[in-house]
């Protein structure tokens, strides 16, 4: 029988990642939870065990169960009846397999009825689900907006929602409306405080809001009357039992369509203040959306895979010119440079999660005791490695699952333009990936300044000095890392040009390439390094990559060395003549 999980080894090799150790240390306290429930872990091996089996039963579920609805409801999709949004019929198969399989809230302290599980292993089963269908996926993830409201709710509003989220209700972040996207500063949905009732009320409009009829919703909001920047929005907490939300209309889009975008209308809806007013932008949104944007970059890999399966397949099996056309250079060239991408992006999604589970666990902790000096230090360095890593793990496996996507239909040839094959539905699902959570040119915008200030070189190098690099005997991991190496001063290079153009105009023109670049020597360091560990499952992605990586470093660095702002008034005074 079908498992996403075993079926594919390279998600369980992240198990052992160097940082796993520490975070299980971390998220588990000491083990104290063993001795109030029978399931928690004792050891380290206990928990990883435990992970195990929860990644086993989720793969069983996503071939057996959502898998084979995925069809069904990319057909079906949901519809409104009398302000409420239904389901696609099989997606409701789906949330009640989940539900009794107890994967709701599964990142939650197990007092509330959680598993306690670290992001690392949430992401898994996060890239397993959206293998199987990334629209369900988007249902199923958004249960991490539960950790926003753990991290800054009240202990009553802790223990009034986090246990219904562990049983398996919806959640869902309002956050844009029609006039504000990407500039959410400028959420106008009001907020005023009913003195009468003790509560606050909402009113007013938001679009584009995924899972927008949800058991549960954060919403942002403008508290402070008279405001117009994002110091006047707080962060509110919705319950739809309490009433006053209608969907107005569901959005019909080009693909994740089990995945239901409403627009909803807030008329006098009672809600309930998270955290404190006027940080729901500058703090509480922020911790959001970058659990969000770690979400896509596991819908993304998820989907990566399943493009790649699919092409292989049918690449095995079709035959032209007397020849199956996996043996054709062009075809296994595009295969290989597919398998290459999926496993550098999903090496860097776990080693972004990692990243975010030690700090988020130091955070954790700190909330019942005061931290050491050790453990402050250890906190804000994995932080400032969360925040440069994120926005390079969600923009780069959102590009890349499109690229697996497109090239998954190129490789079926005609038949990849009839809607009978799967390859079809991946292309569309794919396209939203590098869009909502902040588009790829948002994520360049994030993760610019950890660029320009010489952050992300830094840890370029201390990856190519690190213990795991340097410890690995094997010739072709040396070969490669030699090779990596030539490429680091050309980055440098680059990067002290663009800086050196002391033009801001200049510098964000060219931010795309120097973001590409940064992440195209991080994956390769990180592909070399799974290779020399497991060279059976990643030695190949590793030679193809680095390749790859050569060939696009170099020639961006020389597209830079050859930029002047001379060039740039030259595009601007193109775009004018367009224009007029």
């Amino acid at each position: 029988m079908a498992n996403y999980y075993t079926d594919h080894p390279e998600i369980g090799f992240y198990l052992n990642h160097p940082l796993m150790a520490r975070i299980v240390e971390l998220k588990e306290k000491g083990f104290a939870d063993a001795k109030e429930f029978d399931y928690a872990p004792v050891d380290l091996g206990d928990a990883v065990e435990n992970y195990k089996q929860i990644l086993d039963i989720t793969g069983d579920i996503a071939a057996n169960i959502i898998a084979p609805n995925s069809e069904s409801v990319d057909l079906e999709g949901p519809h409104l009846e009398n302000g409420r949004m239904i389901y696609a019929s099989k997606t409701f198969e789906n949330l009640d397999a989940t539900r009794k399989a107890g994967l709701w809230g599964v990142s939650m302290p197990r007092r509330y009825g959680g598993l306690n599980l670290p992001n690392a292993v949430f992401s898994m089963l996060s890239e397993i689900i959206s293998a199987a269908d990334a629209g369900f996926q988007n249902i199923w993830s958004l249960q991490s907006c539960i950790d926003t409201l753990y991290e800054f709710g009240s202990e009553e509003q802790r223990q009034k929602y986090i246990p219904r989220v562990c049983a398996g209700e919806g959640m869902s972040m309002d956050l844009t409306e029609p006039d504000a996207g990407s500039d959410l500063q400028r959420v106008m949905l009001k907020a005023t405080f009913d003195e009468k009732e003790n509560c606050w009320r909402l009113n007013g409009v938001k679009r584009f809001i995924t899972n927008g009829d949800s058991d549960i919703h954060l919403v942002l909001a403008r508290s402070e009357e008279g405001t117009k920047d994002g110091r006047g929005l707080s962060m509110f907490i919705y319950d739809k039992r309490q009433g006053g939300v209608n969907v107005r209309h569901i959005e019909h889009k080009l693909g994740i369509h089990g995945s239901p975008t409403c627009e909803l209308t807030y008329k006098d809806a009672k809600a309930e203040l998270c955290g404190s007013t006027r940080l729901g932008l500058i703090k509480y949104v922020m911790a959001l959306m970058n659990g969000a944007r770690l979400g896509i970059a596991a819908q993304s890999v998820g989907l990566s895979q399943e493009a790649y399966n699919e092409a292989l397949a049918y690449a095995k099996e079709r035959a032209q010119f007397g020849e199956k056309i996996i043996h054709f250079p062009a075809v296994y060239d595009m295969l290989s440079r597919m398998k290459a991408k999926l496993d550098a992006g999903r090496s860097l999604l776990y080693q972004t999660a990692c990243y975010v589970d030690v700090y988020k666990c130091l955070e954790d902790i700190e909330r019942d005791r005061k931290l050491t000096p050790e453990e402050k230090q250890e906190l804000k360095k994995y932080q400032r490695l969360a925040d440069a890593f994120t926005p390079l793990a969600k923009g780069m496996n959102s590009e890349y699952a499109n690229q697996n996507a497109y090239d998954a239909i190129s490789i079926h040839g005609g038949s990849g333009f009839i809607m009978e094959y799967k390859c079809q539905r991946l292309y569309r699902d794919a396209r939203i990936f590098s869009i909502y959570e902040g588009t790829t040119q948002l994520q360049v915008v994030a993760a610019i300044r950890y660029i320009t200030n010489g952050t992300m070189l830094q840890n370029i190098k201390e990856l190519m000095e690190s213990e795991e690099l340097r410890m690995k005997n094997e010739e072709s991991s040396k070969s490669l890392l030699k090779r990596i190496e030539k490429l680091i001063p050309i980055y440098e290079d680059a990067l002290n040009c663009v800086k050196a153009l002391e033009n801001q105009d200049a510098q964000d023109f060219l931010a795309r390439r120097l973001y590409d670049m940064t992440c195209e020597i991080v994956m390769s360091l990180l592909i070399v390094r799974d290779a020399a560990e497991a060279p059976e499952m990643f030695g190949k992605s590793a030679q193809v990559y680095v390749r790859m990586a050569e060939e696009n470093v170099i020639g961006k660095a020389a597209y830079i060395k050859a930029f002047n702002a001379d060039d740039l008034e030259s595009f601007k005074a193109a775009e004018r003549e367009i224009e007029e």
